[in-house]
């Protein structure tokens, strides 16, 4: 595949295309390997929503990963308190991990994209129902999608059925993150960590639940454990872990380990890497 203007101009292959993007994202960056700030001097600021979710707040647009507002996704088993996504802002996008219903929540996207936007979702998927005025971006893997002042990538992640799932690298406003969806551990934190790391933070999945309703039971972790999110974080060069998808009590086929937060911590003890636990609802403090 090739890419070149309209009027028949220079031309240039998918992955030099894909190379000048990300160059364009280094550029981005001082030396120190530190992001600069955003011009004007607007940051990103970041909230935790219920489960996995996390919002993504510029000035002017909102970028919602995994949002989930459906109680019907977890019933009674999960206690987080559901945070609303219907103030959007004027330019709005959605990125999901993956099309099981706890992060592909349809009502959800239609809320934050009442209005019309965006939904990145990776290429091979079919997330539905979509709501009707907004427009979709199918995403491969290691392809950088523009979204406004946001840049979204896909990359490489693992799900616990075997169901295709990505996890994302987003730079805006000065800061660049990653979110992990509810992947398990895999091989490709050190790529990721070479090609795009530091990270500001990284939103991990930490309860390393065990599946009791796929046979034979396999009795092993499908999703990380603390201890394996603080390995996670440490390769990718992240200054900070933001825990997310945890807090399912009560059901007999998906077992957390016992207190994921105490373990998370217990383990990033002896590492450079710092934990932030939010509550759905709170806001990021970069504390810089």
């Amino acid at each position: 595949m090739s890419v070149h203007d309209r009027g028949g101009g220079t031309r240039c292959s998918r992955r030099q295309f894909i190379g000048a993007a990300a160059g364009l994202t280094a550029l981005a960056l001082l030396p120190g390997g530190r992001a600069r700030a955003a011009a004007g001097g607007a940051g990103l600021r970041i909230q935790r929503l219920a489960w996995a979710g996390v919002r993504l707040q510029l000035p002017q647009a909102s970028l919602f990963i995994d949002p989930l507002i459906d109680p019907d996704a977890w019933g009674a088993a999960l206690k987080d308190r559901l945070i609303p996504v219907n103030d959007a802002s004027a330019e709005a996008y959605v990125a999901v991990t993956h099309t099981h219903p706890d992060h592909f929540d349809a009502k959800a996207v239609a809320q934050a994209l009442a209005q019309g936007g965006t939904l990145a979702y990776p290429a091979g998927t079919s997330p539905l129902p979509l709501p009707p005025r907004a427009r979709v971006r199918p995403s491969a893997l290691w392809e950088p999608q523009l979204l406004g002042d946001y840049t979204a990538t896909p990359v490489p992640a693992s799900d616990g059925y075997g169901d295709t799932q990505v996890s994302w690298v987003v730079s805006a406003g000065g800061r660049r993150i990653f979110h992990g969806g509810d992947t398990l551990w895999h091989g490709y934190w050190w790529r990721i960590g070479r090609q795009f790391g530091p990270f500001d933070a990284a939103f991990l999945p930490v309860n390393g639940a065990r599946f009791g309703w796929r046979k034979p039971v396999s009795g092993q972790p499908g999703v990380l454990t603390p201890e394996q999110a603080v390995a996670a974080a440490t390769i990718l060069g992240a200054r900070r872990v933001v825990p997310i998808h945890y807090g399912v009590s009560r059901s007999e086929e998906y077992v957390e380990v016992d207190d994921p937060i105490g373990r998370l911590r217990a383990a990033a003890r002896d590492r450079e890497v710092r934990i932030h636990a939010l509550a759905p609802g709170e806001w990021l403090d970069w504390d810089d």
